[in-house]
């Protein structure tokens, strides 16, 4: 049996370019530079956001081979069509699928390399798709329970991929439910559970999903459930168990594990946890309610058990965690070299749980046992190897939770002794030409003179054969230009030159990679540019550099027969990267030291570090003073201060160089500052009202910020101003605002001086100033006297008064005015209040020639006091409600003259003592009101008015009456009518065919006027002045434009 070997590839260097035109003649030689594919770079599962802006996926795929490995892509076993357009394009080896979506491009991909020596198949990466939709907008159903007893809230969350974690709210954002030995969110269902209620429990509960994808996180809320908790049962009950991890819990090596258990019960239990088969690791998370593991492995299988317990007894639950395994190679296959007619045995062997099938792939297709192959499991067999058996080989192996490859080559060759004879079709020149042991013909400085048709002829016990290949030479492509190295600041411009000469019968191209990797020229809004001016310039312009642009740049210039590359150093400088690993101790009351480790400097040295804190969760970072106060860039630690007590807080380190301020580092842990006594006094210190013989005194809550302490409450001080002896009160609570005294000694409105001081467990705090606070009042004893009131129209009276004197029962605040109907009852009257200590009032609203009864009282915080003797007053009888009639009008060359007929007022209508006429032309938009105590009026005008708008109505004791409207034509010429009365103008509808502009013209040829209008009554002034009086506030409809 011959012996295989492995195979030890050559490298050969020429000084130019041949083309050999038959490949078959390149196996027969044996080229020593071709290979078969071998992956450098194999697509990754993907997590694609559904609702991602993201415009693309791509796909890595890279393989190294000579001759250079071509590329083809299979989606769920299939093999792509990638067509020039389509949404699925190759870039190098690499799958770019734009515009992905759930429907089309969800599923399993594998990339395919080949050369001339075989295939080979990558491994398998899965496209997937994530969302998180909106919970149901569905209201939720109240839940109530009984306080002390435990309570779970439901979730429910929406439709997902992946899975969520979850916070719920309190009442409104962003006040988020404590994870507290008495609230537990499980993150397995997103379920609140609460172990023993109390009255803080109550509101209104909201549940938050978030999603956290590869480059994208979504949150949702859904709708607000409202906690009720009945009356309080105080007796004490055992641990219930309701959170509970399942009885098998399966993890992959190395994967996160956690269980999750709660219990309700009174008092509320706690939590342990034990391995029933071993012992719990000292690194792992114990913290009730949950068991976290950070790194499972076989050793921590077993079975595990949640006891919760308190005072009235224990509850149990116990669960197994079985840990599986991905497969993972113990022995692979390599590349191998066998001679024709030998027999090879090739085995690959791999551990998992559970345990992995193996099977073989050649040149990326199944193999099985045939003829002089025998596959079985991970062992491959050949007997009588043939050069057909030559190729590329995978073991693959693979179970429920992952599939691995191993790749080789088999390169079968011919048996030696072998004795070659070349025989060329025109004469070499000795010197230049040498034939080497295996058969390789070597031309030293080729020419253009070399080419030609070359044949080769191999000879053994077997037989014979022979190859011909036409060889063509072509000039060398050089680059004439090359790239240079560069330093550079982040955001600057930089143009890499590239130049090349070729052979000019043939193409040349240039590619431009960053580290080995391909540059992405049509990447929208991208840094890199190409110049696309002459086919021998290939420049690279970057712009607005970034950190990640800095790197090795190669330049390639290639034709279909060789290529020549160059390569340039950029070095990006920039702000300092993000600081790491920052971390709290010696945690203070209003100090901590802060350590942290350096970041990378981004090639410029770092000058100085800023520390900054927040409060959690949603507290703003701000920056703090530190000591020293400036520390230098080449610090790892300092002290923070001026913290407050009692206060969580987290802190980050953001570092900075010439170039300037980079990204701040991680979030450190939460840390709580020890308690200090308060510092800061109670503020807003005021009160006042209450029953008799109370004094309440309120102040504004202090905030959490200045509360430094657990047990937090107020102490109050207080005294009669004069008195010399000091009482106090102590009132628990931190949200407490008001303290009420009573004491039946005490007088009305009596002064009391008041200070207040805030406490906690270590401590009293600074006292307040002293305010004067007021004891509760009393209602007025005096009532006023000399009421007066008189009905001034129809719908109004006038009431006077003589004022009371302010007394010692309370702060005078103004009068009260009680009327009702004469027959009617006192206790049916209406009420009205003035705003000040005025004695006089308008009282309107109402009812026309009608007697009223009045009563005045005076009024304080505390109540209204007695009423003064009644007054009487009777209203007007109302206006007349019909408009002024039979309205004419003549124009003048400078005044227009209207009349109309007297409006005689009935029995039960108030007399006439005059009209009202509301007068707007199409010059001045703004009214003009006049009087007349006759019926007819003259009023000056330009001569170029041509169109004008009046109202006309009565006015008298009981006040105004309903208008006409009439629209004036001049037209030299009196139009009398008789009025019809129509809808205000307000609400009257344009008529469908002609304006009432153009239908007032047309009448006021013939003679006549268009019908006046009813408007809604307007408040007009009652002025006598008889001039023309401008009244911007009377709304009156301005009249058409002429």
């Amino acid at each position: 049996m011959g012996t295989a070997t492995r195979r030890k590839p050559h490298l050969l260097l020429v000084a130019a370019v041949a083309l050999v035109s038959s490949s078959a003649w390149s196996s027969a030689l044996g080229s020593p530079t071709t290979f078969g594919p071998v992956f450098e770079d194999q697509p990754l599962s993907v997590l694609f956001p559904e609702e991602s802006t993201e415009e693309q996926v791509l796909l890595a795929c890279r393989a190294r081979a000579s001759p250079p490995a071509t590329y083809r892509w299979k989606m769920n076993g299939t093999e792509m069509k990638l067509e020039p357009g389509s949404r699925h394009q190759l870039v190098g080896g690499n799958l770019v699928i734009m515009n992905p979506t759930k429907a089309q491009d969800a599923g399993v991909y594998q990339c395919l390399a080949s050369n001339p020596v075989g295939t080979v198949v990558s491994r398998e990466a899965i496209l997937r798709f994530g969302f998180l939709q909106e919970f149901s907008k569905e209201e939720r159903d109240p839940v109530k329970t009984h306080e002390g007893w435990g309570v779970m809230l439901p979730c429910n969350p929406p439709a997902h991929y992946p899975g969520l974690s979850y916070r719920w709210l309190l009442n409104e954002f962003p006040n988020f439910i404590p994870t507290d030995g008495r609230h537990f969110v499980s993150q397995t269902t997103g379920n609140l559970y609460i172990a023993r209620t109390n009255a803080s429990d109550l509101g209104n509960y909201s549940c938050l999903a978030t999603s956290h994808m590869d480059f994208s996180t979504k949150s949702v809320f859904s709708k607000f459930a409202q906690l009720n908790l009945a009356a309080e049962d105080t007796r004490l009950f055992a641990p219930s168990i309701k959170a509970r991890f399942p009885a098998e819990t399966y993890a992959l090596v190395g994967q996160q594990v956690t269980l999750e258990c709660f219990a309700f019960g009174n008092p509320v239990p706690r939590i342990k946890w034990r391995k029933v088969d071993g012992s719990l690791s000292p690194q792992w998370t114990t913290a009730e309610p949950t068991l976290q593991i950070p790194s499972v492995s076989f050793e921590d299988e077993g079975t595990y058990e949640c006891e919760a317990e308190n005072s009235k007894g224990r509850d149990t639950v116990q669960g197994r965690i079985i840990v599986q395994a991905q497969p993972e190679w113990l022995k692979v296959i390599s590349d191998t070299e066998a001679d024709i007619g030998s027999n090879l045995h090739w085995g690959c062997a791999a551990a998992g749980k559970p345990r992995p099938t193996v099977r073989w792939l050649r040149n990326g297709e199944p193999l099985a046992s045939q003829n002089r192959v025998e596959v079985l499991a991970g062992d491959l067999r050949f007997s009588k190897l043939s050069l057909e058996d030559s190729g590329m080989y995978q073991c693959v192996a693979e179970n429920k939770h992952g599939t691995i490859y191993a790749s080789a080559e088999l390169a079968v060759q011919g048996k030696g002794p072998r004795e070659f004879l070349l025989l060329l079709v025109r004469r070499l020149i000795p010197l230049l030409v040498t034939v080497t042991p295996d058969g390789t013909l070597i031309i030293r400085n080729i020419s253009r003179s070399d080419e030609g048709k070359y044949t080769c002829f191999a000879e053994n016990f077997m037989g014979k054969a022979n190859s011909t290949g036409i060889l063509s030479v072509r000039d060398a492509t050089k680059i004439t230009l090359a790239p240079s190295s560069a330093d550079i600041n982040l955001g600057d411009n930089l143009t890499l030159q590239c130049h090349a000469s070729h052979d000019p019968t043939m193409d040349l191209t240039f590619t431009w990679t960053l580290d080995d990797f391909p540059i992405d020229f049509d990447k929208p809004g991208g840094h890199y540019r190409r110049t696309n001016v002459k086919e021998t310039i290939g420049d690279l312009t970057i712009l607005n550099a970034q950190l990640r642009h800095g790197g090795k740049y190669t330049c390639m210039a290639q034709t279909v027969v060789d290529s020549a590359s160059k390569e340039a150093t950029v070095l990006v400088r920039g702000p300092p990267g993000p600081p790491g690993g920052v971390v709290v101790r010696d945690i203070g009351d209003t100090t901590i030291q802060l350590s942290w480790s350096r970041g990378f400097d981004n090639h410029s040295p770092i000058a100085k570090y800023t520390l900054q804190a927040r409060t959690p969760p949603a507290g703003k970072w701000k920056q703090v003073r530190t000591n020293p106060a400036n520390i230098e860039g080449n610090a790892e630690t300092a002290q923070v201060l001026g913290l407050t007590p009692w206060m969580d807080y987290e802190f980050r380190v953001i570092a900075s160089n010439i170039l300037g301020t980079g990204e701040p580092s991680g979030p450190s842990s939460k840390i709580r500052t020890k308690e200090a006594a308060p510092s800061v006094a109670p503020s807003g210190l005021s009160g006042g009202g209450g029953a008799p013989g109370e004094l309440i005194v309120s102040w504004t809550p202090m905030s959490r910020e200045y509360q430094n302490g657990d047990g937090f409450g107020y102490l109050l001080s207080f005294r009669r101003q004069g008195s010399t002896h000091w009482q106090t009160a102590r009132v628990p609570g931190a949200d407490a605002q008001y303290f009420v005294y009573s004491n039946e000694s005490v007088r009305p409105y009596t002064p009391f001086e008041v200070k207040i001081r805030s406490y906690n467990r270590r401590g009293e705090g600074p006292e307040s100033l002293t305010a004067l606070v007021y004891s509760a009042e009393e209602e007025p004893r005096v009532a006023p006297t000399k009421v007066w009131a008189k009905g001034v129209s129809s719908s109004e009276m006038n009431v006077t008064w003589e004022p009371v004197q302010q007394d010692m029962n309370g702060i005078l605040l103004g009068y009260e005015i009680r009327y009702w109907k004469a027959g009617d009852k006192e206790a049916a009257a209406d009420r009205v209040r003035t705003a000040g200590l005025d004695t006089s009032a308008r009282v309107s609203g109402l009812h026309p020639n009608t007697k009223y009864h009045v009563t005045v009282r005076a009024y304080n915080r505390a109540g209204t006091g007695p009423a003064s003797p009644s007054a009487n007053a009777t209203t007007m009888k109302p206006p007349p409600r019909r408009p002024p009639g039979n309205i004419s009008w003549t124009f003048s060359s400078s005044s227009l003259s209207i009349k109309w007929d007297p409006v005689v007022p009935f029995r039960n209508e108030s007399a006439v003592t005059g009209y009202k006429m509301l007068y707007q032309n199409d010059l001045h938009l703004t009214p003009t009101l006049h009087l007349t105590s006759k019926n007819w009026i003259e009023i000056p005008v330009p001569e170029d008015i041509g169109h004008a708008l009046v109202q006309i109505r009565t006015t008298g004791p009981g006040g105004d009456g309903i208008p006409a409207e009439v629209h004036i034509v001049r037209n030299g010429e009196m139009a009398l009518w008789d009025p019809i009365w129509t809808p205000p103008l307000e609400s009257s509808p344009r008529p469908s065919g002609n304006t009432r502009h153009e239908q007032a013209e047309e009448l006021g040829r013939k003679g006549q006027a268009l019908a006046p209008r009813t408007l809604l009554p307007s408040p007009l002034s009652s002025s006598k002045d008889p001039d023309a009086v401008p009244d911007d506030s009377l709304g009156a409809p301005a009249c058409p434009s002429g």
